[in-house]
């Protein structure tokens, strides 16, 4: 940054990118249409209704939110930068003030009054070396997966069906599968006119989603892509399209009906059909078999069972036609319990943002606490080795997809020298870290 101007607020920086524009602040998403591309997004917090924006935004700032909420998970993916836990500033920033939004300067993320002059520094990177260590990418957008594709990698460490759900098909699967039943006049009109060529609306749903999942696996074709099934909290999923009148409200959706626990509930199993149908039609039809599936929030091995049960009711069976099913390493009880899930899937992924939350106890949306999470915690890290340590026992796949490894050179180091698998990244940190983990791995 050059002649830094005067700081207007300050939060948790994400990424390491700097953008600039015309701040817009915006306090309800129902306003969307006042928003121009290129414009800073100002909000109190985001949820996958503010996409449309964050899409076309040059940065975002958020009152709230740590690290991991929903605003800085979408940034990542989007490759821009994000301040958030901010805590005033839709009441410091006014809409059409020129601000630059710097996370270029360590953890805390800064904005400026005004276009801050910087520089953008290039490196060569001409013969980028090959690590032990595989080097993956998280990728939730189809669009932008034959760009990111052209990254050095390994393959995709995690895949989000979020993206897709909440862009490409915006409703709700049980609203498509019960139309008829819907009681909202105007979100049925709504989705009549998504889905005016489907006369059976569900295959509207699956249609969508094997598009989506293909163009990533496509891109990344013969690389492995871990695709992560639907994992929305119940409020996500009432903000969906004629979702209000199929969810439950809870008072911590983050600890709720998520993940594992919906693919067998009678309630859902139905949707969840939806996105097995379109999983096989992607591997057996499409032949893109590089795609492994990977089951979220997975609280205890029988619950894993059962998934695979309602799994292979739709041809999708573990161990044929070389299908190898993944879980999610995010619960203390799947690393106490590894041993036994071993037993049940063939790989794990770490996620880090859910295990440091429900190792430490916190909410990991809420700001209040927000300085209290932290990956390199020595609780977590013991048991991330924990989990490594029992998993390699059983000669099974271990990688991490978390935020971690991508923000902390230091803890991507630590994953190594305990002889991870993989590291999936962020396409914004896959060349910096693959150098650092190339040096590293010299010297072990």
């Amino acid at each position: 940054m050059q002649g830094k101007g005067l700081v207007l607020v300050t939060g948790r920086a994400v990424g390491d990118k700097i953008g600039q524009g015309k701040a817009s602040v915006m306090t309800n998403v129902k306003n969307m249409d006042q928003f121009q591309p290129g414009d800073v997004l100002v909000t109190h917090r985001t949820d996958p209704d503010w996409e449309p924006i964050m899409k076309k935004a040059s940065a975002i700032i958020t009152n709230s939110g740590g690290r991991t909420c929903h605003a800085a998970i979408i940034a990542r993916e989007l490759g821009i930068p994000a301040i958030v836990g901010c805590i005033k500033a839709t009441e410091v920033l006014n809409t059409g003030d020129k601000i630059t939004v710097s996370c270029a300067e360590g953890e805390e993320g800064k904005v400026y009054q005004g276009l801050v002059p910087f520089v953008v520094e290039e490196t060569v990177l001409d013969h980028l070396p090959k690590t032990h260590t595989k080097i993956m990418m998280n990728v939730g957008n189809p669009e932008e997966a034959f760009k990111l594709s052209a990254i050095p990698n390994d393959g995709v460490g995690l895949a989000r069906l979020e993206f897709i759900i909440t862009n490409h098909i915006q409703t709700h699967p049980l609203a498509l599968i019960n139309f008829d039943q819907l009681e909202d006049q105007t979100v049925k009109q709504q989705i009549a006119e998504l889905t005016e060529q489907y006369e059976h609306k569900p295959d509207f749903f699956v249609d969508k989603l094997a598009q989506g999942i293909s163009m990533i696996a496509a891109a990344f074709y013969p690389n492995p892509v871990v695709v992560r099934m639907s994992d929305f909290k119940s409020n996500e999923y009432a903000n969906l399209l004629g979702g209000r009148q199929f969810e439950p409200i809870e008072e911590n959706p983050m600890i709720g009906w998520r993940g594992a626990s919906r693919y067998y509930d009678p309630k859902y199993q139905e949707a969840f059909a939806l996105e097995c149908q379109a999983l096989k039609r992607v591997r057996n039809e499409m032949g893109l078999a590089n795609v492994i599936p990977m089951i979220p929030f997975c609280r205890t091995p029988e619950e894993g069972k059962k998934v695979l049960a309602e799994m292979a009711k739709h041809g999708l069976i573990r161990g044929q036609q070389g299908l190898q099913i993944y879980v999610m390493c995010e619960l203390p009880s799947n690393v106490l319990m590894a041993d036994e899930f071993c037993q049940v899937f063939d790989g794990f992924s770490i996620g880090s943002n859910d295990l440091t939350q429900l190792t430490l106890g916190l909410d990991r949306d809420s700001a209040l606490v927000a300085h209290i999470f932290d990956e390199r915690d020595e609780a977590v890290k013991r048991m991330i080795e924990m989990a490594i340590t029992t998993v390699k026992e059983y000669n099974r796949k271990i990688g991490i997809c978390g935020q971690a490894p991508s923000d902390y050179p230091e803890f991507a180091r630590f994953l190594v020298e305990l002889g991870i698998d993989s590291i999936s990244l962020n396409p914004d940190s896959v060349l910096r870290t693959t150098l650092d983990i190339a040096q590293m791995e010299a010297f072990i």
